[in-house]
């Protein structure tokens, strides 16, 4: 722990917004500023105030831990990649003339809902400028792409009457994110 009650609440402010492993990294190398601070004939709370201010405010503390948040990170590159997704699918779907395939309209209204709610999913990450716990919905909304893409994938080997040229784009296109999202998912969830 920390030597000063300065310290020790800027650090209390920073754990209310950052993981405990990323506040005990901190909390080491502030101690080290510290220590160094007192070595140099600061009083306690004249070192405590340098090392502070050395280290940053905790906004600016917990702004570039957001800014490099993995899910945050995810979740942009999914958003980014989602246009050229949907391009490909919509153009599928339209020569597939999916109109006419054998599948509910209801199904067909949650499969756009659930869509819509995992692109709001991903864009609160994306734009999170001071909540870590935020950045995390960037997993979710991976998830949720995850699953989306295989129920077309699905769709099209269960449902298509015929496989239309388009296809041949979107299926790999899919996968490709599938697999993509899934390499991205495990540092999006744990950190």
């Amino acid at each position: 722990m920390a030597g000063h009650q300065l310290i020790e609440e800027y650090l209390t402010t920073l754990g209310r917004r950052l993981p405990a492993e990323a506040v005990d990294e901190l909390s080491d190398g502030l101690l080290e500023t510290w220590q160094r601070s007192l070595a140099a004939g600061l009083t306690p709370a004249e070192a405590a105030r340098a090392a502070i201010a050395e280290f940053g405010s905790g906004q600016q503390v917990i702004a570039a831990f957001v800014a490099q948040a993995p899910g945050r990170r995810t979740a942009r590159m999914l958003l980014a990649s989602g246009p050229v997704v949907g391009v490909c699918w919509a153009v599928s779907l339209v020569t597939g003339q999916v109109w006419a395939w054998p599948v509910p309209t209801a199904a067909a209204g949650a499969l756009a809902l659930v869509l819509l709610a995992v692109v709001a999913t991903l864009a609160l990450a994306a734009t999170s400028h001071h909540s870590y716990r935020r950045t995390r919905l960037g997993a979710i909304g991976g998830m949720g792409l995850v699953a989306l893409d295989a129920t077309m994938l699905a769709g099209i080997v269960l449902v298509a009457p015929t496989f239309v040229w388009p296809m041949a784009v979107a299926i790999p296109v899919s996968l490709t994110r599938i697999g993509l999202t899934l390499r991205a998912l495990p540092p999006a969830l744990t950190r």
